[in-house]
């Protein structure tokens, strides 16, 4: 090789070695600084803002996407069993009526007392899942849990008040499953008072 040609040759390697420190010195400008490498590149422009701008509001409805599911979850798990207490409430109604009825015949003594025992055990386990029955006498009525089939007058219970229970209503923790069916206290007559002084 000539001297002249080996020359070229370093000159060459110096002048790759002094781009690749710039290069490498204006990268590291920019890793360590946006401003800086805005300032290198484009001045007047605004896209690492916009960018940043958009990156956080993903991440907000990100956030909120998170808790409408976790919300409509823990809701579906609060009422799971809905479905299937709903459906034992024609058992539960039919083994009232068995006591109704069975306690007015003496014959009837130890299977009533079996009736009532299993009643009393459904109405526990359902209790365990958050299943309530609805409706006293005597209770106010709400129009919210009741629903009025008559009115009568009874002047050992207020007016707006229960006289009596035709069919148990049930709620499900706070949601109502049935309504119940009632007879409503109403306002004594005016007619039965005497008005003479």
């Amino acid at each position: 090789m000539s001297k002249k040609h080996l020359h070229n040759h370093k000159e060459e390697e110096f002048e790759e070695r002094e781009e690749a420190e710039n290069t490498a010195e204006n990268t590291e400008k920019c890793a360590l600084n946006p401003e800086d490498c805005k300032a290198l590149i484009c001045p007047d422009c605004n896209i690492h803002k916009e960018a940043e701008d958009i990156r956080i509001r993903a991440l907000a409805e990100m956030e909120n996407f998170k808790k409408r599911l976790q919300k409509e979850k823990d809701e579906q798990m609060a009422y799971v069993a809905e479905s299937v207490l709903s459906d034992l409430l024609p058992t539960l109604d039919n083994l009232d009526l068995a006591l109704q009825y069975g306690s007015k015949n003496e014959a009837c003594k130890d299977t009533i007392m079996g009736v009532e025992m299993t009643k009393k055990l459904l109405l526990d386990a359902v209790k365990k899942h958050g299943l309530e029955p609805v409706g006293t006498v005597g209770e106010e009525f709400n129009p919210e849990f009741h629903e009025a089939i008559a009115q009568a007058e009874d002047p050992e219970i207020p007016a707006g008040h229960i006289i009596s229970v035709m069919q148990k209503g049930y709620k499900l923790k706070n949601r109502l499953l049935r309504s119940a069916k009632v007879s409503v206290c109403k306002a004594q007559s005016t007619s039965n008072i005497d008005t003479t002084v």
